[in-house]
């Protein structure tokens, strides 16, 4: 199947489906904003006394067993009806291929604008033209292997097709990116899920600041839409308010949280986490952990504790482990995602506002260097801007105007 029929077959999907979910999410839109009265990056910030007043959730100390309530049955059963209304309403292939072209709109203003501007001046493809692309991949932050690879990549494919000028060549760059992240592999993005009846375990990792808590509410709520019943263990005891925080994720998706005081033993939380979720016979457990810098040897030490009592308990837990790494940090993010990969067994990333970065391009870096996929990227600040990500999409978010002139000439 040639790159173009696999792109309009992934990207566009049903037009009829289209205009359905449009409608939809203009409902689930109006939803979000009742249920969200306060701005999220507000509330995330708040201190410890304002979310204690905004919550009225009381903190419990020492083991769980007895933390749930006797009418837990109730909601929960009205929790499933919800689910129920989510499934029948899933998003279309093009809503979702829409939400990688708004969130990734600041790396193509600045990337894609300067690949038109160079694809404009030269008409034909020579050395000074593969030149120029090569310093604008690496200001986006691809990185310089991945850079490397790609322009030999580019290079051979333009010999191999005897291609003279620039016309379509942004389809060829975007065909060679895609096959370097999938790199031959498939199912990157699906989730280490075990069979029903069976605990799954999401451990997070990362720094501070990077969006680990809200990522894990929106994954989360992405779960229980899935009709997944999840748990949430609030590990962060060591920064101040990092409980409470997670808390508020808990009453604003409909997950119960697992918590001892702040100061407490992670590794205790953990304990009684698992224990609580197979108690309520929970379909996954998703585990916080405290931010830590690369350079802090006892806290890396520590992260290795709270893995070894989860797969004390759970052989093979946690099925997944997901680094968070903020986007916008661009190189930073890689040196990151290289200590924790060599701290703990890291199976996946989660990159957080891609939306508000134009160096998009670590994606790719961080892929091709480290080898670990990226499982989910963050587009935005709504409760479904969590996406799993997608190399055709994210390339399509990239060139999209160059690519959608190149498919209608294509279908011409």
């Amino acid at each position: 199947m040639s790159f173009f029929k696999r792109l309009k077959d992934k990207l566009m999907g049903n037009p009829v489906e289209e205009e359905k979910v449009v409608e939809v999410n203009e409902n689930e839109d109006e939803t979000a904003e009742k249920l969200e009265d306060a701005e999220e990056p507000a509330l995330i910030e708040a201190t410890v006394e304002e979310i204690d007043l905004a919550t009225e959730t009381p903190k419990v100390e020492g083991p769980i067993e007895t933390e749930l309530p006797e009418l837990m049955e109730e909601p929960v059963q009205h929790e499933v009806h919800e689910v129920a209304n989510v499934e029948e309403k899933k998003p279309s292939a093009w809503s979702i291929t829409q939400k990688f072209k708004a969130g990734l709109e600041k790396t193509r203003n600045s990337f894609t604008s300067k690949v038109n501007d160079l694809v404009a001046r030269y008409r034909k493809v020579d050395e000074d033209f593969f030149e120029e692309l090569e310093d604008l991949l690496l200001q986006a932050d691809v990185g310089f292997e991945t850079v490397m690879e790609l322009m030999d990549k580019l290079r051979f494919e333009v010999q191999r097709k005897n291609i003279k000028d620039t016309n379509g060549i942004q389809a060829v760059i975007s065909e060679k990116l895609v096959e370097i992240y999938e790199q031959g592999e498939e199912d990157l993005i699906d989730v280490n899920m075990q069979p029903d009846g069976e605990l799954t375990v999401i451990l997070f990792v990362g720094v501070n600041g990077v969006g680990k808590t809200t990522t894990i509410g929106k994954l989360a709520h992405r779960l229980k839409s899935q009709g997944k019943t999840v748990v949430l263990a609030a590990g962060d005891t060591f920064r101040a308010g990092a409980i409470d925080q997670l808390q508020v994720w808990g009453d604003r998706v409909g997950c119960e949280v697992i918590k001892q005081s702040e100061g407490s033993d992670p590794a205790a939380v953990m304990y009684d986490a698992i224990r609580a979720a197979k108690n309520r016979k929970a379909d996954v457990l998703i585990c916080d952990t405290a931010g830590r810098l690369q350079n802090k040897v006892n806290l890396m030490n520590e992260l290795e504790k709270v893995h070894r009592v989860i797969s004390r308990e759970i052989p093979n837990a946690p099925h997944e482990v997901l680094l968070a790494l903020d986007a916008t940090t661009g190189q930073n993010a890689l040196v990151q995602a290289q200590t924790f990969k060599e701290a703990t067994n890291v199976t996946g990333i989660v990159l957080t506002k891609l939306d508000g970065t134009a160096k998009g391009g670590i994606v790719l870096a961080i892929r091709n260097k480290l080898h670990i996929p990226v499982k989910f990227v963050g587009l935005g600040e709504k409760m479904d801007d969590l996406q799993p990500f997608d190399a055709e999409r994210y390339v399509y978010g990239l060139f999209a105007e160059g690519l959608d002139k190149e498919l209608q000439n294509n279908e011409d």
